[in-house]
């Protein structure tokens, strides 16, 4: 049972990091666009609210509680990453006097919600191909370490990218809201791109 739940957490972690299939990490990447290192508890919760949404229809969708079209959802997850970029720019445009952007970032809790939902049916379609056969029982283990493996990468992108952040911001002296825009836009430019490559 220890080694399935290893394999299985690693097979997380090594999904959501992978260069290969890096939508994932564009999502997460422009989630955090418009938070500095200082915002980190804030990015948090972004980060717990997209966790809840991807793990309820992870399992919903690996314990075939619901069926999804992988087609449909690997073109709707390119979607969420144009969204959130158009969002970013438009809405974020004026710095408050911390420096920081404060309008309408309670919507980014939903946005983080929702948008975990579609990438949850991502995560499930990767994970019902790698599942073992014949063992219904350790199903619950392999989804726990698989999700488990999955936060994991989530957050070593998020503080590569506050890192990041807190290097061009802090440093280097750019503006936030032209490092938002830089983000952004390469983000939605890259989602583009997916986008009318997954047209089903």
């Amino acid at each position: 049972m220890q080694s399935v739940f290893s394999a299985y957490l690693q097979l997380g972690f090594g999904h959501i990091a992978d260069l290969q299939g890096y939508d994932h990490i564009l999502f997460v990447v422009v989630l955090c666009a418009i938070y500095r290192l200082r915002e980190w508890r804030k990015v948090a919760l972004l980060v717990t609210a997209f966790t809840l949404g991807h793990s309820l229809t992870l399992a919903l969708a690996v314990l075939d509680v619901i069926r999804v079209n992988a087609a449909w959802v690997e073109f709707l997850i390119p979607l969420t990453i144009l969204a959130t970029a158009i969002y970013n720019v438009v809405v974020h445009q004026e710095e408050n006097k911390m420096g920081t952007f404060s309008g309408m970032l309670q919507l980014n809790y939903l946005f983080a919600l929702f948008f975990g939902l579609i990438h949850g049916m991502g995560f499930s379609n990767f994970l019902r191909s790698s599942l073992l056969p014949g063992e219904e029982g350790q199903l619950a283990t392999q989804l726990l370490a698989f999700n488990i493996g999955v936060e994991a990468g989530q957050m070593a992108i998020v503080a590569a990218v506050l890192c990041l952040s807190y290097i061009m911001l802090s440093i280097l002296k750019v503006k936030q809201r032209e490092w938002n825009i830089f983000v952004s836009g390469s983000a939605f430019g890259l989602a583009l791109i997916m986008v009318l490559e997954r047209v089903p």
